[in-house]
Formats: C-alpha cells, sequence, structure tokens
C-alpha cells in the first residue's frame, strides 16, 4: 500500500504523482473502514481527500499553518501527519480527536470545533508571522456551510486590508457558491496569476503613477478591468472587496489543485480559492444520504445502515413532535434553525409549516436577533439550537432579547456531556451563561413528558424562557408523576429524612440511583426536582436543609453560575449552618469519550455522588 509509506508530516512529497490518485483511494478505504467502527464524520473527510493531499504537497509542515474550518473535516490531514495508527482511538476517551487539537500535534495550527473561525484565525497567524518577519504560508480552509457565518465576513472585511500573502480555500460541496460559468474563467484567472502578468501589472502602476494625473489613469484601469471581470469571473464579490479569486477549481484534481495554490502562494494579498468538492465522494450511501453521513454511529460498511437498532424517542423526537402538535394548534407558532434542521428534530414542522419554519443557516447570533424581530411583530418564535453553539449567540439573547423582555423560546439541545465531540461540543455552560442575565427564565425536564409540558408552558408565557435537555433518549421514569408546570416551582418526588437531593433535568435520573444505592446503605434520603433553574425555588432549598439535612445538588452543568451555586448562595444567607454538597462539573473543559466514562472521570455518576455522600456523612 502506498499509504503504508506515510508515517511522519511531509512524506506525502515522496510519492509518485503517478500514484496520486491510488493514495486517495486507499485514505477513502481506510476512512470508511475505520469511521465504520468508531463512528465520526465521514462525508466531509471524503470530500476533502484531494484537496488536504494537495494542500500537503504544496507546503511544508509543520511550518506552514492550515486551519480547518470546520475541523470535522480534518481526518486525511491526521492521516497525512502520522496519526494513521491512532485512528482505532478516534474520539474516544484520550484518543484521537475527532477535530484539529494542537495539543496533539505541532501540525494542527489552531483548535476549531465551531464554525466560521478560520478566517480570522489566520489573519492572527499571518499577522503574527509578518511581525516576526518569517516566510511561512498560512492556509485557512473554510466550507460553503461556514461562510454564511458573519464572522467569516469580519474576517474577509480586515483581509480585504493584507498586503502580504495569504490563502483562503473555500471549500463549496454543491450547497452554496455558483457553478463555473465557462471556460473564460480559467483564461482570465491564468493571465491574473501567472507571474509576468503579476510584475507587469506592478511595474506599469508604478510607472502611470509618476506620470501627470498618472494616478486618475491607474484608477480609471482599475475600474474598467473590474467591469470586464464582473462579465465573466464567478467571484467578483470577493475581487470587489479587495481579495483575489481565484477558481472554480476541481477540488478531486490534485495537479490542478497544486497548480492554483502555487499560484495562490505568489500573491502579495488575500487570496481565495474557490474549490468544488463532492460530500461523501467514493462512498455511495454517502454521495446519496450526505446529512445522515455527516456525524455518523457505527454503520455497516455494504448497506451503510447504522449498527445499532434505533434508540428509543430521544429528547430531540419529543420536541419534534411536540412541535407539530404546537404549530397547528396556534399560528403565531414558528421555528428557527442555524442549519440543523434535522438535528435539532425540526424538519417535519419545516414540510408541514414552511412558512413558519427559517434556517439562516450556520448564524446563532443572526438567528437570536431574528427571533427578536419576530417576537417583536407578534410571533412566537421557538430557537432550536445546540447548547455548545447557542453560547455564540450570548450578546444577542442578553441584549436584543431579554432587554426588552421579549417572548422568545430556547429549546437547548444536546445540553450537558454530548461525549465523543469533545471540548468544543460539551454542553456544560448554559444554566450559568442564561441565569445571569435578568428576564430570562430557565427550565430542564426530569422525563420526556416534562419536555412536552415545559414547551406548552413556555409558549403560554411573555417573556423569554429558555428549556435545556440532553443528547440522547429521552428518560420515561416517574411516568405516574406528571405534577402540572407551575413558575419557579420544584417537584417533590420522594420525601427523606436524611438527606435531600435536588437534581436537574438529565440528573433526576442518576439520582434514583444514588438514592437506591444510599437506601441499601440505610440512608433515607428523599428527592426533589428542581425543573427551574431561574426562578429558583427559593421556598423549597430552604425547606430541604431543615432539621440538618445534607442537602446535595446535582446538575450536569460547571459549578461556578450553576444551580448549586444559587442554592449555595440561598443557604449560606437563610440557613448559615447548612450541611451541603454541590456535585457539578469542576471548573475545566471536557475533553472526547464516552459519557459514562467522562461522568465517572469528572465525579457526576452516581458511584462518585454516593462516594461523596459517604465522605460527607463518615460512613
Amino acid at each position: 500500500m502506498i499509504l503504508d509509506r506515510i508515517k511522519a508530516p511531509n512524506d506525502i512529497k515522496k510519492i509518485k504523482p503517478d500514484d496520486y490518485a491510488l493514495l486517495a483511494q486507499e485514505i477513502r478505504s481506510f476512512l470508511i473502514k475505520k469511521i465504520s467502527v468508531t463512528g465520526g464524520h465521514l462525508g466531509s473527510n471524503l470530500g476533502t481527500v484531494e484537496l488536504t493531499m494537495a494542500l500537503h504537497l504544496c507546503l511544508n509542515l509543520p511550518e506552514d499553518k492550515i486551519i480547518f474550518d470546520v475541523g470535522h473535516q480534518s481526518y486525511t490531514h491526521k492521516i497525512l501527519t502520522g496519526r494513521r495508527d491512532d485512528f482505532v482511538t478516534l474520539r474516544q476517551y484520550h484518543g484521537l480527536s475527532g477535530f484539529p487539537k494542537h495539543r496533539e500535534s505541532d501540525c494542527d495550527a489552531f483548535d476549531t470545533g465551531h464554525s466560521s473561525t478560520s478566517i480570522s484565525a489566520g489573519l492572527g497567524l499571518v499577522k503574527a508571522r509578518d511581525l516576526k518577519h518569517e516566510k511561512n504560508t498560512v492556509v485557512s480552509v473554510i466550507g460553503d456551510g461556514a461562510l454564511t457565518g458573519g464572522m467569516a465576513y469580519e474576517a474577509l472585511n480586515n483581509a480585504a486590508k493584507l498586503n502580504t500573502n495569504y490563502i483562503i480555500i473555500l471549500n463549496d460541496n454543491d450547497r452554496s457558491i455558483s457553478e463555473n460559468v465557462g471556460g473564460i474563467s480559467k483564461y482570465l484567472q491564468g493571465i491574473r496569476t501567472a507571474e509576468g502578468y503579476q510584475d507587469f501589472k506592478i511595474k506599469l502602476q508604478k510607472t502611470l503613477v509618476k506620470m501627470p494625473q498618472g494616478a486618475q489613469v491607474v484608477e480609471g484601469l482599475k475600474r474598467y478591468k473590474s467591469s470586464i471581470k464582473q462579465l465573466f469571473v464567478p467571484g467578483m464579490f470577493f475581487e470587489d472587496m479587495g481579495i483575489t479569486y481565484l477558481g472554480p477549481v476541481d477540488g478531486h484534481d490534485v495537479n490542478a489543485m497544486c497548480k492554483m495554490i502555487n499560484e495562490a502562494k505568489r500573491i502579495n494579498h488575500a487570496v481565495i480559492i474557490h474549490v468544488r468538492t463532492k460530500k461523501g465522494r467514493g462512498y455511495a450511501p454517502a454521495e446519496r444520504h450526505p446529512a445522515r453521513f455527516h456525524g455518523t454511529e457505527p454503520f455497516d460498511i455494504e448497506t451503510g445502515l447504522p449498527l445499532k437498532n434505533k434508540p428509543k424517542a430521544a429528547y430531540t423526537d419529543v420536541f419534534s413532535t411536540v412541535m407539530i402538535k404546537l404549530g397547528s394548534r396556534n399560528d403565531r407558532v414558528c421555528a428557527i434553525s442555524a442549519a440543523m434542521p434535522d438535528g435539532t428534530g425540526l424538519t417535519r414542522f419545516s414540510k408541514l409549516y414552511p412558512d413558519r419554519f427559517f434556517d439562516v443557516g450556520i448564524a446563532e447570533e443572526h438567528a437570536v436577533t431574528f427571533a427578536a424581530g419576530l417576537s417583536a411583530g407578534g410571533m412566537i418564535p421557538v430557537v432550536a439550537i445546540y447548547s455548545s453553539f447557542l453560547q455564540r449567540a450570548y450578546d444577542q439573547i442578553l441584549h436584543d432579547v431579554c432587554i426588552q423582555n421579549l417572548h422568545v423560546i430556547f429549546a437547548i439541545d444536546r445540553a450537558g456531556i454530548v461525549g465523543a465531540d469533545g471540548e468544543t461540543h460539551q454542553g456544560i455552560f448554559d444554566l450559568s451563561y442564561l441565569s445571569s442575565i435578568p428576564n430570562m427564565t430557565v427550565m430542564a425536564p426530569k422525563n420526556k413528558w416534562e419536555l412536552s409540558d415545559m414547551l406548552k408552558f413556555a409558549v403560554n408565557m411573555d417573556s423569554p424562557v429558555a428549556i435545556r435537555y440532553p443528547r440522547g433518549e429521552a428518560y420515561d421514569g416517574f411516568a405516574d408523576k406528571r405534577e402540572i408546570v407551575r413558575e419557579g416551582k420544584c417537584e417533590t418526588l420522594y420525601d427523606g429524612k436524611d438527606v435531600i437531593l435536588l437534581a436537574v433535568g438529565s440528573m433526576v435520573e442518576t439520582a434514583v440511583e444514588v438514592r437506591e444505592i444510599l437506601k441499601e446503605k440505610g440512608i433515607d434520603a428523599g428527592m426533589v426536582n428542581a425543573r427551574f433553574i431561574k426562578p429558583i425555588d427559593e421556598e423549597m432549598v430552604k425547606k430541604a436543609a431543615e432539621g440538618n439535612r445534607l442537602v446535595v445538588t446535582m446538575e450536569e452543568n460547571v459549578y461556578s453560575g450553576g444551580f448549586g451555586s444559587a442554592v449555595r448562595t440561598i443557604l449560606d444567607k437563610e440557613v448559615p449552618e447548612n450541611r451541603l454538597i454541590n456535585i457539578a462539573i469542576p471548573d475545566e473543559y471536557v475533553e472526547h469519550g464516552n459519557v459514562d466514562i467522562l461522568k465517572h472521570d469528572i465525579g457526576i455518576d452516581a458511584d462518585s455522588i454516593v462516594t461523596k455522600i459517604l465522605d460527607y456523612i463518615g460512613i
């Protein structure tokens, strides 16, 4: 195998050009085989094999820098930098990350988990390079989907002012940018990027400027050139900003890509290379179903079908069903997604109520302020965004929604520990950053029925409200306990004279396990479903500490600013002699891995909680 010859960065340069196609085929076969076992992002990586090969052929790593946006398309990059053997541990605890990690390799120039960041980061690396008088090349690879994010355009605005080389590769997998308009674009780009043309253009400009009224002549020529290019060149949006546009180029043609990258390296300002790729290329199921293979669980290679049987209804499924019912009952209810209608469960709503569904692309900030406008106009918008992505819109939640006390509902999926995607995707901060905002109500359901009840409750409110729920199978315990949701009120599930467990959302299920273990040890533990993180049920909190009982708060969120922190504040003021244990995520980022392993490692699983309780009471 040719792939066996690649053991370290830059080894690809030893491969003969005639073998590039075979190497690409071997990389695809390797990725399909490994990801079918571990799960991971398959479609995007199959689509960027040749693109990544070309980058590695034209650059010298780790001196040159590549920033992938989003970073889940970096698997081929990891293979070409000597990490092929580590793929057996992909996205596993202490194993190979599914995203670039600088601590994993010097060839990973920047950690990228959220989208639309690569151009800003690349600009920083370019400026650092120039200030240090270095000569390395910096390349940002950004997908057309990531280019919908506003941050990318803020960065492009700054990139236009550069007078030094910076390469941006726009990986267009047939989703956004228009197709090649014809052979004339290839002709014009070839002339513009030819070394002789660049030299001639600079010399001509210098000569003309020295002549009487030369500056006006130069400006007139520029305007004339731009008007001609406007007819033929598909990238004039970038050209008008002052960024040279090259392409489109076939992203599956290594030689064509190498030619384009080497031409781009000669340009002394920002340049965009428009690359056309096909998501899922080389694997028929992924080509037919790119969304399904964006992030996939282990699957059967022959059929492409998941190996595991479909689990019971997930919280996302419950949300999806309830949204359809709410949409049918109230024509003011509308839904907003930031490029994740499938992931957030809004696809069915979008088909039934297309006029009331809005996919704004990867633009969480816009999604929230757009929702604020909808609310101000008399609608009831439900913004469905993953916890870790919603934190990108903190300012809009505070400034545009909550200051005006607008009725916007935030459906926060993937809250808590999500597992294999790691630090950038764990939803462990939402209780803290949302609870700090005046006018915001924050809830967490204990089971699937309570999620339904909370959504209905939220629609009938007239102020901002957030409901956070975890990834995966919806808990179906306490089916017989469906107490009406009342604002700011907890729900007592069990009484107990020794210990009271105050559990938030997903931790109710864990609290059941804790209670059973304590019962076996002769400890009578009560349980309270917190329901509301804000406003918190202060009377229930004070009541929990009566009789010198040990109070244990349990949440799948960082301690700082979370539910346990608020309980401690109340008890320290109202019950100074309280006994309290806060079970929460420590002040640290949580890496990738199996959810059960991660919960045990950070001490929020049932056994760890029981141990802390027993240690506290001296048993």
